[in-house]
Order: structure tokens, then sequence, then C-alpha cells
């Protein structure tokens, strides 16, 4: 009965920081993945250039912490004049961060495509830009989905972080109702609940079936 009155009391904070996660979670996956997808294609490019650009990002973004990176994007960003709201530095710290893990999963899964597959679509003198979007991708796709499901998991626990710079989401939420009640089981055991519950009832169920449609799109069910 604690607990439910717990729920009760503080229930539409818990939930107005869900929302706000929710948010930053859904934000910070689209940079995630468009960064990924373009840092992936330059990874592989045959400019010296432009694949020096991507592994520079790659291992800076990797090599360093995510919580570093946040504060250098919200507080040193704006020493050098560029000042970013706390909730957009927020879903852009984690999804610079985490898209340089998934510019990785790219790489790796375009050149896990069979090599048959590559020299059919020189043979049929499809240009080099439509061999990848029409042959390639589509296979890469399937190759990398089961290991970005992992990636799109920690997006989602990343975005715990932004509580540090501000941003009301449901970890910050928690911290003051924690700090202003001292109900650290009742408060830190609901944002795991709610946690667990996003990852394993939406990401985990949405990426399995995002697996089966692509499996069945290149004929591989």
């Amino acid at each position: 009965m604690a607990y439910l009155d717990f729920l009760q009391t503080h229930g539409d904070r818990l939930i107005d920081g869900t929302v706000v996660t929710v948010f930053q979670f859904f934000l910070a996956t689209a940079v995630a993945v468009s960064v990924a997808l373009l840092f992936g294609l330059m990874r592989l490019s045959q400019n010296l250039a432009i694949r020096s650009v991507a592994v520079g990002y790659i291992e800076i973004f990797r090599g360093t912490s995510l919580l570093v990176q946040l504060f250098w994007i919200f507080f040193v960003l704006p020493l050098f004049g560029i000042n970013l709201d706390k909730f957009l530095a927020g879903f852009l710290a984690v999804g610079l961060n985490m898209g340089a893990y998934g510019a990785e999963l790219v790489r790796g899964a375009i050149l896990a495509v069979p090599r048959g597959q590559w020299e059919a679509a020189v043979a049929l003198n499809m240009p080099r830009s439509r061999r990848m979007w029409r042959i390639v991708l589509p296979q890469a796709f399937l190759i990398m989905l089961p290991p970005w499901g992992n990636l799109v998991i920690e997006i989602l626990k990343g975005t715990a972080l932004v509580a540090l710079i501000s941003v009301t989401d449901l970890m910050f939420e928690v911290r003051q109702i924690n700090i202003a009640t001292f109900k650290a089981v009742e408060a830190f055991g609901t944002a795991i609940l709610v946690y667990y519950a996003m990852a394993r009832l939406f990401v985990t169920p949405c990426m399995r079936a995002l697996e089966r449609a692509m499996a069945r799109k290149t004929g591989k069910a």
C-alpha cells in the first residue's frame, strides 16, 4: 500500500519525466542512425580524406566517455559561441556517441555482404550508388539489425545521463523525488521498472519485427 501511495503522490511527475525520456530516446536514436549510416559509408570511401574524417570521428566518440561529451557539448561549446538548449544538447550527445558505435556496425555489415552480390551488380552494369542502395544495403541492414537492437537499448539507457544537465527526464524527476522524500527504494525502483518495460516491451519487439520484415524483403525469411 505504501508504494501505491507513493505512485499516487508522485505519479504525475514520473509520467512527465517518462514522456521526456521517450522523446530523448527517439531523437537520440534518429541522430545515431543517421550518423552511423553517414560515417559508416564514409569509412568505406576510397577517398583518403573522407575516410580519415570518419575514422577521426569514430575514434574520438568511442574513445571518450559519453558523460564527458555531454558536458563538453552543454558547458564547453558556449565558450566558443555555440549555445545549445539543454534538451537539444542531451539527445545530440547521446546520438553522436552511439552513432560512432553504429558506424562500425554499418561498415562491418556492408563488408559481410557476400562478394558475389557485389560482382553480380557490377555484371549488370549498375552505377556504384545504385549498387549500394538496391543490392548491398538491404542485405547489410538484415545483418546489422541484431547488434543494432543492443545498441538501441544502450541509447535508451544512455538518455538517463541527460538528467545531469537538468533535462527533466525520468531520472531527473526520480532524483528530485528521492531528495525530497528519501524514498530511494520506491523512486529508483520505479525508474528500473520503467526503463526495463521500455526496453523489453517496446524496443526488443520492434527490433525483432523489423528483422522479420527485412528477412521477408530480402527473401531470407
